[in-house]
């Protein structure tokens, strides 16, 4: 792969609305639990390894079709979201290291993998970029059902969306650790702003 490619309708349609309306509906979609990059946007996050992907599994049968699709054989460890932009929404640029918060020493994922599941009609805006050493190697118009893989370590950024409606993707930081890295990285957990709200309404009894 140099830099990136897609794969254009990945997903029986079936599989893509069950996305859209089980991710709407779970209690984990909430404002973005990802740093401060990600401006005006949804979304929770699954990270977990190679063998917990059968949890992963029993907790979201919704993300089935898009794993079997999308991970790659070579990866042990994942760091997975849905993401949701509206109108206003957008993501600086960045590179992706999510599981640095486990571990410290990881280095930038193999390879990203995004699937767009819900893009408005005639959208103006939220484009995907891609740059490399501040040179801009790629800027992806997002269509649904099309499935995007790019290097880890590139830079990107989602160009503010401009229109009504939602942009709704699956996003997958797939990842090749050491035994070392990989005994720091869960096996399974969640991480979201509304679970983290729950617990502490538990904690304090509010």
């Amino acid at each position: 792969m140099k830099y990136y490619q897609q794969q254009t309708n990945v997903l029986h349609l079936n599989h893509l609305n069950d996305l859209w309306g089980e991710i709407q509906s779970s209690p984990y979609f909430s404002i973005n639990n990802l740093n401060r990059d990600f401006i005006n946007t949804k979304g929770f996050s699954v990270v977990f390894q190679r063998q917990g992907l059968t949890t992963v599994i029993e907790k979201f049968p919704f993300f089935k079709p898009y794993l079997d699709v999308a991970l790659q054989p070579n990866c042990n460890a994942f760091y997975l979201n849905p993401l949701l932009l509206k109108e206003g929404s957008r993501v600086d640029p960045h590179i992706d290291r999510s599981l640095r918060s486990y571990c410290k020493t990881i280095e930038p994922p193999d390879l990203v993998s995004v699937l767009y599941v819900r893009v408005p009609d005639n959208m103006e805006g939220g484009e995907l970029v891609l740059k490399s050493n501040k040179r801009q190697i790629g800027q992806i118009k997002p269509q649904a059902n099309t499935l995007v893989y790019f290097q880890g370590d590139l830079t990107h950024s989602v160009n503010a969306v401009k229109t009504p409606g939602s942009r709704l993707s699956l996003v997958c930081e797939q990842y090749n650790l050491t035994e070392d890295e990989l005994d720091e990285i869960p096996v399974f957990t969640l991480e979201s702003r509304a679970s983290q709200s729950a617990n502490k309404k538990r904690k304090y009894g509010n």
